[in-house]
């Protein structure tokens, strides 16, 4: 498999559905339609929907029969950007190389798109119940899910902890419990999303959620290293690379991807996509 193709076919896809189901810019109220639209195609590699149709396909289901519920935890994604880079959380100017969102369309805007984002996304998730195979069991354990890992135990909290953390008195656990809340759980949630919806069972499931733990965490720990290669760091942030330098966090997501691959062994070389996404997230430059 041309695993490039691959990821590019299915970013096109996700950008179809996403393009086809979130409201035209001319339509009323045009502007948060506009700024909504504005963060969701502002240059997303969708690692997150391609996660849930990757785990979907594990257990031989179609990608489409789970790409809804994929593309609304990819404008939950969405939300949670606009938010983080709103001048009281990170005030961030840009995201992506672009301005972002509240620079555009200023902050009331960029509150209001993110809230719409997070609504929509919902709604995309139970519109996957449209799905014939998909039951209907399934999409309510779905979004029970999902409000777990955006809420206060995960996703929200971990913004919360990142907004109270110092950067001199942060200890290695404390920064491994940030990521896992804040980069690790939407990760977890996608793929568990996949699973969910294709009848995995729980040992299944957990040996899944331990290889979405462990990509979560060394995502996070590579992006560390990337702003500090393409001089995009902020020295004011607690990051694993701006505590320990780049040699450790090298070998440390490594080692976390080794892991991941690791707890897929259950699946045998059905996994192989799974696996070829861990060793993507590793080599990345961007």
């Amino acid at each position: 498999m041309n695993f490039k193709k691959y990821l590019e076919n299915k970013k096109n896809i996700i950008d179809k559905t996403l393009d086809e189901y979130l409201p035209p810019e001319e339509k009323a109220p045009s502007i948060i339609h506009k700024a909504m639209r504005y963060s969701v195609f502002g240059g997303g590699k969708r690692i997150r929907p391609i996660f849930t149709l990757a785990t979907a396909e594990l257990f031989g289901r179609e990608a489409e029969s789970v790409l809804r519920a994929a593309c609304g935890i990819e404008l939950i994604h969405t939300f949670s950007l606009i938010h983080d880079d709103l001048p009281s959380i990170d005030n961030d100017d840009f995201r992506r190389g672009k301005p972002s969102n509240h620079k555009v369309f200023g902050e009331a805007i960029a509150l209001l798109a993110g809230d719409a984002l997070l609504i929509s996304g919902f709604d995309l998730i139970i519109k996957n119940s449209e799905v014939k195979e998909i039951k209907k069991q399934s999409i309510l354990k779905l979004i029970k899910e999902t409000s777990f890992y955006i809420g206060t135990e995960n996703m929200l909290g971990g913004q919360v902890e990142d907004i109270a953390a110092k950067n001199e008195d942060i200890t290695k656990e404390d920064l491994v419990n940030l990521y896992m809340k804040k980069t690790a759980a939407l990760i977890c949630l996608s793929i568990r999303a996949g699973a969910i919806l294709s009848g995995a069972n729980q040992r299944q499931l957990k040996a899944l959620t331990k290889y979405g733990e462990n990509i979560g965490l060394a995502f996070q720990i590579i992006d560390d290293m990337l702003d500090i290669m393409q001089d995009q760091r902020d020295m004011r942030k607690p990051t694993y690379a701006n505590k320990y330098g780049i040699k450790e966090s090298k070998s440390e997501s490594e080692r976390l991807i080794g892991e991941a691959k690791d707890s897929l062994r259950i699946f045998n070389q059905k996994a192989d996509t799974l696996k070829s996404l861990a060793d993507y997230l590793l080599t990345r430059k961007k």
